[in-house]
């Protein structure tokens, strides 16, 4: 299943690319002192190689208060999900072969919105500052006046190493570790590295941002020495579902690449520690790995689902389809409420159930005393358990989880003249009264 892409992917007209943009928006400027006023601040947050859970406290604890967030192709759409829904998003590209944003006109567009008072978070994949420019963007706020914060990120370095199972040094194999980017041209074709000192290190090499240049990156590190026997891996979508991992020789992996068409992004390992991997390598085992879940429901009951997927190997994609809101009306509610004495049973069918009708009881000044002599009864264990969150005993919960099973079970009882309160959503089926 492809993974959808968060809001705005398309460029919009005010972030699209051109020079009369540039030339505006590079007039527009503001003092530390005015930003400060109005509280406007940019916060460079690192999100992380690809899966979500990777994501740090504080980096989740800025997409909650964000205002804006500029957001490159890379990162994990699922992060959505944190965000406020007023929450303005800007796609920014940063991916090969698209329409991007120009870097300084990234800078110019972070400065405007923090001067208009509103939290402005620059959210790039990995960590902001191993190869991700986060150094030249902050500057350029820093030179405007803006507040900055910079919250670091897991870097895919190390992220998608320990996904695939490759310990980046190891006491017996390596001590050293060097990473590289594979996109510094000093002109086209080559990458501007001192590969004599490159080939002639002993520890583990890593290469990102550097698929396409594969065939390049091993004729240089074997011109200057590299023992063709090397083992070499490349890790492809790493820390999601699409996680692919090729190993070989630098003998080999140039004819393994071409083959199986290894395109970006992906991260090159060499070194001796590629030979740990068939004894290390875990995440490929999980029971769901390489399977996107598609989560639907709304955003605060989703969470105990999503961290389980994510345990069992899947990679949740949060898209909620129902909104809870409340009734226009709440009379009808609240008269059952105000003469509960009349009712003998009250079912609750869903959690939201449960916290409306515990907010209505407060809200008319009742508390759970009047539900003395009345049975309870829920459907699905969710639900028991916010019902005793209240201190309210609950008498029947059936085993499958739906209505059938919950009228299966009353019918066992003499129920006759037995009046029900059943707290629902509008759109429930009409299964429970009818049967009832």
């Amino acid at each position: 299943m492809a993974k959808p892409d968060w809001p705005a992917l398309t460029l919009t007209e005010e972030a699209k690319p051109s020079r009369s943009m540039n030339s505006q928006i590079s007039r527009t400027t503001c003092t530390h002192k005015m930003a400060e006023s109005n509280k406007g601040k940019v916060v460079l947050v690192g999100a992380g190689p690809g899966d979500v859970g990777l994501l740090t406290l504080n980096g989740k604890q800025w997409l909650q208060k964000a205002d804006v967030i500029l957001y490159d192709h890379l990162v994990n759409p699922e992060m959505v999900r944190f965000t406020q829904k007023s929450t303005e998003m800007v796609y920014v590209g940063k991916k090969e072969g698209f329409a991007s944003m120009e870097q300084e006109q990234i800078n110019d567009l972070l400065i405007r919105k923090a001067c208009e008072g509103k939290i402005v978070i620059r959210l790039k994949g990995g960590d902001p500052f191993l190869f991700g420019r986060g150094g030249e963007e902050i500057q350029a706020v820093q030179k405007a006046g803006i507040p900055f914060i910079i919250v670091p990120g897991v870097s895919s370095v190390t992220g998608v190493a320990a996904y695939a199972g490759i310990p980046l040094t190891h006491r017996h194999l390596s001590s050293t570790l060097s990473i590289i980017t594979g996109s510094n041209e000093k002109k086209k074709g080559d990458i501007h590295i001192d590969w004599e000192k490159i080939a002639a290190r002993s520890g583990t090499l890593v290469f990102l941002m550097g698929a396409r240049k594969l065939p390049l990156i091993v004729e240089k590190l074997m011109k200057f020495g590299k023992n063709p026997d090397t083992p070499i891996a490349v890790v492809q979508w790493g820390t999601t579902a699409r996680q692919k991992t090729w190993t070989g020789t630098l003998g080999t992996i140039v004819e393994i690449s071409a083959k199986d068409k290894i395109l970006p992004p992906a991260l090159t390992i060499i070194g001796e520690v590629v030979n740990l991997k068939p004894s290390i390598e875990w995440y490929d085992h999980l029971p769901l790995f390489g399977k996107t879940v598609v989560v639907t429901r709304k955003g605060d009951q989703a969470e105990s689902m999503i961290d389980r997927l994510r345990e069992l190997g899947a990679e949740p994609f949060f898209f909620p389809v129902i909104e809870t809101i409340a009734p226009d009306d709440w009379s009808p509610l609240d008269n059952a409420l105000n003469n509960l004495s009349q009712y003998q049973g009250l079912i609750f069918t869903s959690v939201n159930g449960v916290r409306f009708f515990a907010e209505r009881l407060k809200a008319i000044e009742q508390d759970i005393r009047e539900l003395k002599g009345i049975r309870v009864f829920t459907i699905g264990p969710k639900t028991a358990e916010a019902v005793r969150d209240l201190g309210i005993r609950v008498d029947v919960v059936p085993e499958n989880f739906v209505a059938e099973s919950l009228i299966k079970n009353i019918g066992k009882e003499n129920i006759k003249g037995t009046r029900f309160l059943i707290p629902r959503a509008t759109i429930a089926r009409e299964t429970l009264p009818e049967q009832l």
